[in-house]
């Protein structure tokens, strides 16, 4: 990765948690950070601050021509791509015989198709920059472990990572490098934007605060700062790998 000048982000489910906390990690780095998300309003408020460090788009990356549109309004921002952070996603709590066909469309499309096509679609600005892609999965899909009522979105996050490996191969001969970071537990307030509601997801962050050896739950910054790091030109021998960061509540 050039450092001569100054990166170019994209970062996916910009608005809020984990997407809003790492485009301002690399704009406090220095970086020019596009955020994309469905929300014009989250997303400026991401921004704000920001003294144009950190562009806005409103756009739904499930959308046909997202990754068109995306590509091209960083390419018109800042004239090149450095990293790609593909973090949005959505959820839907149901078991097995609650399922609903367009719960399950969503969160594939969003949460799988999307980083497929936008990554494939910024191939050729991170082959020029010597880039990388940083894929956001969840450490509660690592292992052998199940997910009860949250199979689909642990469904994509399993293939997710599959394919952070799998570009890893594919892209090296290209110069791009394929990461991975699992989040554990955080406090992003997704919980309650699937419809749980507030005080039951306060009750559900405080029974796992008790199981995580770390002694508390997550925060985006937690997240924010690896994957910061991971793009760093000094971790360009880490390809392929998946890094787990949740407290060491996945090896208990």
């Amino acid at each position: 990765m050039s450092t001569g000048t100054s990166k170019a982000v994209i970062v996916t489910g910009g608005g809020t948690g984990i997407g809003a906390a790492t485009a301002r990690a690399f704009a406090d780095d220095g970086a020019h950070v596009l955020v994309v998300g469905r929300s014009e309003s989250t997303l400026k408020e991401t921004a704000d601050g920001y003294q144009g460090r950190i562009r806005v788009l409103s756009k739904d990356i499930h959308e046909p021509d997202a990754p068109d549109v995306v590509v091209e309004t960083a390419l018109k921002e800042f004239g090149r791509i450095d990293v790609l952070v593909n973090n949005a996603a959505v959820t839907g709590f149901a078991a097995l015989d609650g399922l609903e066909r367009e719960s399950v469309r969503a969160q594939l499309g969003t949460n799988l198709m999307a980083p497929v096509f936008l990554t494939q679609r910024a191939l050729d600005a991170l082959e020029e920059s010597k880039g990388v892609v940083v894929n956001v999965s969840s450490a509660g899909s690592l292992g052998r472990r199940a997910w009860s009522e949250n199979s689909v979105y642990g469904m994509a996050k399993v293939a997710l990572d599959f394919l952070t490996r799998t570009w890893a191969v594919e892209l090296a001969p290209r110069g791009i490098r394929s990461v991975g970071i699992a989040p554990g537990v955080v406090d992003t307030g997704v919980g309650v934007r699937a419809g749980m509601p507030a005080e039951a997801y306060e009750a559900f962050l405080a029974q796992m605060a008790e199981r995580i050896p770390a002694g508390r739950v997550g925060r985006p910054e937690d997240i924010a700062w690896w994957i910061v790091q991971l793009t760093r030109p000094e971790a360009a021998y880490a390809n392929g790998t998946v890094l787990a960061v949740d407290g060491a509540l996945s090896v208990t």
